[in-house]
């Protein structure tokens, strides 16, 4: 979706930010209407157990989806590169998908297996905050 290229014109360079942070709107659209189907279509159909992890991956959706809204917004500001940029975003869409996509599919399901891949997707959230973190304190 954002690959790096050097001499981009601002305009290129928008579509860039655009991108990533359009897909974080998408995401944070899907997490309210993921939120309020759980609210409202499986109160009463999922234990309090299932319930519970399903919030949190609705949760973390939310945390995350706002890094990739905001994120690119550091390149605008000329703190991080398109790369640094495309490969923080990429780790946190990566651990969306893979920590909030196997809770959903471990409450809908109760197939604990796919709890297993769950510190995956966490992993890939640490690693995008600390390379973030790395690239904006290595300035």
């Amino acid at each position: 979706m954002c690959q790096a290229v050097k001499n981009e014109t601002p305009q290129k360079l928008q579509l860039v930010v655009m991108n990533w942070s359009g897909l974080g709107a998408i995401l944070l659209g899907s997490a309210v209407a993921l939120g309020a189907f759980g609210a409202h279509g499986l109160r009463g159909r999922l234990d309090a157990y299932s319930m519970g992890i399903y919030e949190r991956a609705v949760f973390y959706q939310f945390i995350h989806a706002l890094g990739i809204l905001v994120v690119p917004l550091f390149t605008r500001a000329g703190a991080l590169s398109e790369s640094a940029v495309g490969w923080v975003c990429g780790l946190l869409l990566a651990g969306i998908l893979i920590f909030s996509g196997s809770l959903y599919f471990l409450a809908l399901s109760g197939v604990r297996m796919f709890g297993a891949i769950t510190p995956i997707g966490g992993l890939s959230f640490i690693t995008a905050w600390f390379l973030l973190a790395f690239r904006l304190l290595r300035r």
